[in-house]
Parts: structure tokens; sequence; C-alpha cells
């Protein structure tokens, strides 16, 4: 079951469950064919899924559209991303398809439509003090951090700004992040790290990211 934050306010989650729900709806059509397309291009499995750290680092099961193949070397590990990566899982990430998935997860309770984007459970024990605050909320489909460079910007940034989220929330700043996420996703900005098809794994900080 999720863990649902205690001060979450009502207005937050009725607006994630009319959102998410009226979103699935009109996606639906595109969701299918979507998930034909990748049945007929790249095969099974249609769908990736993962366990984050939700809500107080509570882990849950992320899904997405798969967007890399299963490709290993000789010894059994798995090819770099951008060596996996399939066409159809290019078009998906650039467009941010691959996320819409996600809207179940915000039906469920385990997300919010806006909120720190949820990472990896490896991450947790490199977060300092400062940085693990970015669980005090729900992680969110996009977020500030999103809006204000998404991959093109440093693992500390983005975590300063996921901080930043979390002590000044309101609803009037989720329609402003919702807003600018749409137009960076029909500009396509910040999508990539440079020379990188995704940001670059976090392995922890010198110093809090608030110094």
């Amino acid at each position: 079951m999720p863990v649902f934050p205690d001060n979450v306010p009502y207005t937050k989650r009725g607006f994630d469950l009319i959102i998410s729900s009226f979103g699935l709806l009109v996606l639906s059509p595109i969701l299918f064919l979507l998930a034909i397309l990748i049945i007929l291009l790249e095969g099974f499995p249609i769908i990736f899924q993962q366990q984050r750290p939700g809500y107080k680092a509570k882990p849950f099961i992320i899904y997405k559209f798969r967007t890399m193949s299963e490709e290993s070397d000789s010894d059994g590990n798995y090819l770099s991303e951008e060596e996996r990566i399939t066409p159809i899982g290019k078009f998906l990430r650039a467009t941010s398809l691959d996320e819409m998935l996600e809207l179940l997860n915000v039906i469920k309770g385990e997300m919010s439509i806006v909120g720190p984007r949820p990472l990896l459970m490896q991450y947790l024990s490199r977060y300092s003090p400062e940085q693990a605050r970015r669980h005090d909320v729900l992680p969110g489909i996009t977020g500030w951090a999103q809006i204000n460079g998404r991959n093109a910007i440093t693992w500390e940034e983005k975590f300063l700004l996921d901080v930043w989220y979390v002590d000044n929330w309101s609803f009037w700043l989720d329609l402003k992040i919702i807003m600018n996420t749409i137009w960076k996703v029909i500009l396509r900005e910040g999508i990539n790290e440079p020379g990188r098809i995704s940001a670059g794994e976090f392995m922890g900080s010198q110093k809090d990211s608030h110094q």
C-alpha cells in the first residue's frame, strides 16, 4: 500500500487524481499504439518496471515504456545505454512519452504529477542529509529540477532545486511547473546530459548540497 504524506494537501491529491485519470483517458489511444509499435519493432516486454524510492524512501515499482534492449557482452554484462537504446526508445525519450505510464503510479498514490524525480535505490546511501530531504514529498513525473535544466545540470544542482521545491511547494507552483514542462518537451530542452542519452550515475557529493 502507498504511504501518503501526512501533510499532503487535499488540493494536490485531488489535482493529481483528476489530471492522471483524464490524462490516461485522453492518451489511451496513443499509449495503445505505442505498445503495439514496441511489440512489432522490439518484441516483449512492453513495460519497464523498476523499484524506486518514494515518499520517505519507501520503495515502489515505477512503470515506463521500455526504451532499451537487453543486449549484453560475452560476460553477461549489459552493454552501454547508448548501445542498447532502441530507435523507438530514442523517440519515446525525446518526447517524454516513455514517462506517461507513470500516471498509473500517480493514481495509486505512489507518485504525484509534480515532485522530485524518483531515482535509483542505490543512491539512498549516497545522499547528504540535506539532499535526502527530497524524499519528504511524493516523487513526481516532472519537477522544479526538470524545468530548470533536467539532465543538462549537475546532480548537486538538481538536488538543490528538489529541496527548494520541498520547502516552497504551492498549488500555483505546481501549475507553473506543469506549463513549463509542456513547453520544455515541445522544445526538447535539457533532455540529455551532453554526450549521453541520460544522466550519469550519482556517486555522492563531496559536501552537502546546501553549502
